[in-house]
């Protein structure tokens, strides 16, 4: 549309939408142009129809939208033929980054997404589309069911690393957007067809809804904004995807009415009964945004972040020392979790924000799924609300009031389920009675429509001290459950040894007899090698380690001690090595793991013990970060934790910058650049993450912001004495602009070197432009900064 519209007229770095207000029969004309090429579905004229985009225009957001959605209905009405083309109202992107990587919260995002909902109530359907960042659509899809009763269709926008830009995978986003109960989901942007098979091709394997496939058509030339497949090549490549079982298909950047009508004729000769069906999907699964985890062998459950027995974590609660609770979460993943179990109940505190709290900050740290552990179904929702991906909710069991509070949750919000076998009665004493209330619970949650790979079987652990037949009768009742209902089951392993000297031992063994009748999630503390070294034995000797791949991993390096001073321990632990480690090996794990106040407290102590600001900051700060963005252009961490671990260095940098203004002595800089989003272009989001990512390296930034004029910039970087230039553009119509600032700075005669980036330049287009550098992405920017400045 975006396109289509400043073919038309629309000025660079104007808003579409307001064109709804401004030019309505040129939008209903370009809707007409689609409809008479065989489309289906129009999408209003709203992609950025949002109070933050709209902020800078006279028009309301709802005027803009009810607009738009009638202009759309019109067109249709319009449309020749027997079918009845349907209006979507069109979502995308808020323009700003989600917390913990931006300042936007979920909340706020709520609100934006709601006022659009309740303005496109007319519309036939809503889309969300072109989205980066999982919990945005989440809270867009929230919006949309709570807000009106229209089918909702998803798509995010993939990379060729099968992730979007902030990490978010293609398992991740099927099983979560499914269990909120999208109707349709699928992809769109960013690739042509051919390249966005392999993202279809695993999207299948995840979810059991419609696939959609909205694909640009090919890639963009920089110098000329042409796209590089023609209508034929487009629709022909689009058949591979009804070849994959897609049932939706539209075109994205590129593709004008000629692309749609390709398509429609293709579609129109496609022999659809030759189309084997899409297997079921139906494997027990949760994630993360970044990383899904199937019980398709067992996993570990830790059980750390939990108050109950512990002083230090109530003390850590009571005063609100978060980092703490994220050295737990940080020890047990390094230890062997798969995930983790999250419980902060405790009187005197405020259970829903803290669990709220915990849950954004765990997530901001590691990509484990967690385990939200609360009686209370007030903090249950507020955490699965919060939550990024699909989490288990712990528990429900058969008593009627909490299947009647707990299971609708579960059913709104798509969680997997930990099902205790007890009722009002209390724990049962046999077998038969807890398989008979493990089959109440799942019926009624089948009723509800909960799929039944979501519910997890907790068949109880007792004490043997006090019930010594009790762990038979519930290795027995994990058999019958695997046996008889097909289900996926889960024990708290440590309750057996309750009151029972040598519990270490007592623990391992019954988790190695558990295992083998049939458990899938032992809950348990993974910081103990007896226990996690019998889970790992297990998983080799019952064929799930193939190869012995994982223990020999672990073990490869263990130490065999043959006297009785202890176990055989593996030669470095994690953990161990961050306790033993001097002040600089912590402030740099602490940066590394993103834990902003402990990098602070390090730096202070650094400080106290003589160590100097340039040394705090070449031999710790910028090696920590430098690791960590290593990482990134790997892939093995993602943006957000970048941004974290900027903002953890950041906050020893504050530590540094207080100290020095109080000697007086000079303040900190690596040096100043101009960044500016160039004249045309109101994209500013990676320019934003670019400014990050420098200022927390030490480089004084000059932001100029968004849509900003050729002159603008060199008054800037002569203002200023920069020797660095960043220009960002999104847009392949606003690279002239681009050029043009280049050009002016080199006729000004300024000293410094220009970096551009952006999603359609490419390092060629970028020294054709004259541009010194060409900056991928924040990281890449960053290395070009400490070229111009040296280290």
């Amino acid at each position: 549309m975006g396109t289509m519209l400043q073919a038309r007229g629309l000025p660079l770095g104007g808003l579409p939408e307001e064109m709804n207000m401004t030019a309505p029969q040129m939008v209903q004309e370009i809707h007409a142009l689609y409809l008479a090429a065989g489309a289906d579905v129009v999408y209003t004229n709203t992609f950025g129809a949002n109070a933050y985009k709209l902020s800078r225009s006279r028009y309301a957001v709802t005027e803009v939208i009810e607009a738009a959605v009638a202009i759309a209905k019109a067109a249709c009405g319009q449309a020749q033929g027997e079918r009845r083309p349907l209006v979507a109202l069109d979502i995308g992107p808020l323009g700003r980054m989600m917390r913990p990587a931006g300042d936007l919260s979920f909340d706020e995002a709520y609100g934006y997404f709601k006022e659009q909902v309740l303005a496109g109530r007319d519309a036939d359907l809503i889309v969300i589309e072109t989205m980066s960042d999982l919990l945005e659509v989440k809270a867009a899809l929230l919006a949309a069911k709570e807000n009106a009763s229209l089918p909702v269709v998803c798509t995010m926008t993939f990379e060729r690393s099968l992730r979007t830009f902030t990490g978010v995978n293609v398992p991740a986003m099927a099983m979560t957007l499914e269990g909120l109960g999208a109707d349709a989901i699928g992809v769109n942007c960013s690739m042509g067809p051919l390249e966005l098979i392999p993202a279809i091709e695993e999207m299948r394997q995840y979810t059991n809804l419609p696939l959609v496939v909205k694909a640009n058509a090919g890639l963009p030339d920089p110098a000329t904004s042409a796209y590089t497949l023609t209508p034929t090549d487009f629709a022909a490549a689009m058949a591979r995807m009804a070849d994959l079982g897609v049932q939706i298909f539209g075109g994205c950047c590129g593709t004008d009415e000629r692309f749609i009508q390709a398509l429609h004729a293709m579609l129109l000769k496609y022999d659809f009964t030759k189309v084997p069906p899409r297997p079921q999907v139906t494997h027990t699964a949760v994630c993360s945004a970044t990383r899904a985890v199937v019980i398709d062998q067992p996993r570990i459950i830790g059980e750390r972040i939990n108050p109950t027995g512990k002083k230090r974590f109530k003390q850590a609660l009571q005063e609100r020392d978060i980092d703490y609770i994220l050295d737990q979460a940080l020890e047990q993943v390094d230890a062997g979790a798969d995930i983790l179990d999250v419980n902060v109940g405790l009187p005197g505190i405020d259970e829903t924000e803290m669990m709220v709290t915990c849950v954004q900050e765990l997530q901001a740290v590691v990509d484990t799924p967690l385990q939200i552990d609360s009686a209370s179904p007030a903090v249950v929702e507020a955490a699965l609300r919060a939550y990024n991906g699909k989490p288990i909710v712990n528990s429900v069991n058969g008593e009627e009031t909490s299947m009647a509070s707990v299971l609708p949750l579960v059913k709104k919000y798509g969680a997997c389920l930990l099902c205790l076998t007890l009722d009002e009665n209390g724990i049962p004493q046999t077998v038969e009675e807890r398989i008979a209330i493990a089959k109440r619970i799942v019926e009624r949650a089948l009723r509800l429509g909960i799929p039944r790979e979501n519910l997890i079987i907790d068949c109880l652990t007792l004490t043997v001290s006090a019930e010594q037949d009790g762990a038979a009768q519930t290795l027995q009742a994990v058999a019958r459950v695997k046996r008889e209902l097909g289900l996926k089951t889960v024990l708290g392993v440590s309750n057996v040894s309750f009151g029972l000297p040598n519990r270490e031992l007592v623990n391992s063994t019954f988790l190695t007899m558990a295992l083998q009748m049939g458990l899938d999630l032992p809950i348990l503390n993974p910081n103990i090698p007896a226990m996690t070294g019998a889970f790992r034995a297990f998983k080799v000797l019952a064929g799930y380690d193939r190869s012995a791949e994982d223990f020999i991993r672990h073990y490869a390096d263990t130490v065999v001690k043959t006297s009785v001073s202890g176990p055989a321990q593996p030669a470095a632990q994690a953990e161990a090595a961050i306790a033993g480690a001097d002040l600089p090996g912590k402030l740099r794990h602490a940066i590394e793991a993103g834990l902003k106040a402990e990098s602070g407290a390090y730096t202070q102590a650094l400080l106290k013990a003589g160590t100097s600001a340039m040394d705090i900051i070449e031999g710790t700060l910028i090696p920590a970060l430098d690791a960590v963005g290593s990482l990134f252009e790997v892939g093995k961490v993602f943006l957000p934790q970048l941004i974290l671990a900027a903002a953890a260095a950041q906050a020893s940098f504050a530590v540094l910058r207080a100290q020095l203004a109080q000697s007086e002595s000079a303040p900190i800089s690596r040096g100043k650049i101009v960044l500016a989003t160039v004249k045309g272009d109101i994209h500013d989001i990676g320019k934003n993450i670019v400014k990050v990512l420098l200022e927390n390296y030490g480089y004084t930034v000059i932001d100029l912001g968004k849509d900003v004029e050729p002159q603008s910039v060199v008054e800037a970087a002569k203002a200023h004495g920069a020797k660095l230039v960043g220009l960002s553009a999104l847009m392949t119509t606003t690279l002239p602009s681009m050029e043009s600032t280049i050009s002016l700075l080199r006729q000004a005669n300024l000293p410094c070197k220009v970096m551009v980036g952006g999603a359609v330049l490419t390092p060629d287009y970028a020294q054709t432009i004259g541009a010194d550098y060409y900056a991928k992405d924040a990281k890449a920017a960053v290395d070009v900064a400490k070229r111009i400045y040296g280290g």
